[in-house]
């Protein structure tokens, strides 16, 4: 008896990375499992290649398990329903969902252009907004279901050369958040996790420097089956958590803080820019957060 027996579950991106292993130990867990990517390149605007997502079906039904390919792009709301509907025709049901699928155009900000940004935020934003969406009604009908979405420190914190993707992900926090507020009533959780994990998506980190070979050294430390298991565990029935954010890093597993206010200010007379400047200010400062980058925050070696 797994932790997911009995459940079926929507894996976006599950080709290769992070995906792949959340749809494997989704399926080692019990669960019949819809394995959707387009298999293309990390840009993700080349050819569609459908093998990718075949070999995964093939790899859990060889253990035993029950899955399907989907091949369909989370950035259309049309086939955005079409995973879903899969899912049903297949396995009679839908009660989880891991919005995983990404892309990548990192640039720095001022060499930025729109579709640059419009490529990512439509893939990791719009595309895990498309995919839950068209899971709610199932999970409103049912009274139950959950998902789990994939976050960044690169949004978290912070990254260089990465506005579009850092946006997405905050993006993808506050909407988790949200979902789980508004779809409580109706018995079902939202949680957002972010994966420390050697992937194509972090293959593309800089390593020129002594100091970004150090980093990138560490990072092909951290494997993405780590990350599988918090997935599982968060979709789980035995499982109550819900509007909650997480980090996964090999052995390590991280609840982040949410924004609360820090500090207050009050003036009887009301604030005037200037005094703005020449009060408040320095009697924030102390608690101003630095310019840090995710690599400054996780300094020490996976675990």
């Amino acid at each position: 008896m797994g932790v997911m027996d009995g459940k079926v579950v929507l894996v976006t991106g599950a080709a290769r990375g992070v995906g792949k292993a959340v749809a494997v130990e989704m399926a080692r867990a019990g669960a019949a499992v819809v394995v959707n990517d387009l298999g293309v390149s990390l840009k993700g605007d080349d050819t569609s290649d459908t093998q990718p997502a075949e070999e995964v079906v093939a790899e859990i039904e060889a253990m035993g398990g029950r899955a399907v390919a989907n091949f369909g792009s989370v950035a259309s709301w049309d086939d955005a329903h079409a995973m879903v509907q899969t899912a049903l025709d297949t396995f009679g049901q839908i009660d989880g969902v891991v919005n995983n699928a990404g892309n990548l155009r990192d640039v720095l900000f001022h060499k930025m252009t729109e579709e640059e940004f419009d490529a990512v935020i439509g893939v990791h934003l719009k595309g895990s907004f498309n995919v839950s969406r068209a899971a709610a009604p199932h999970f409103k009908m049912q009274a139950s279901g959950t998902y789990v979405h994939m976050c960044s420190t690169s949004g978290l914190i912070g990254n260089l050369g990465q506005v579009n993707y850092g946006a997405a992900k905050m993006g993808i926090v506050a909407m988790s958040k949200l979902i789980a507020i508004d779809m409580q009533r109706f018995g079902v959780r939202s949680n957002a996790v972010a994966p420390f994990a050697w992937t194509r998506m972090v293959s593309s980190i800089p390593a020129e420097t002594p100091e970004q070979q150090k980093r990138v050294e560490g990072l092909k430390k951290l494997v993405p089956e780590k990350v599988a298991a918090l997935c599982v565990a968060l979709s789980a029935p035995a499982s109550t958590v819900s509007g909650q954010v997480f980090g996964s890093r090999n052995n390590e597993i991280y609840l982040f803080s949410q924004p609360r206010p820090l500090r207050t200010a009050h003036t009887a007379e009301g604030w005037s820019p200037e005094a703005i400047i020449d009060r408040v200010f320095p009697q924030f400062e102390n608690d101003f957060y630095p310019l840090h980058k995710s690599g400054d925050v996780f300094t020490w070696d996976p675990v």
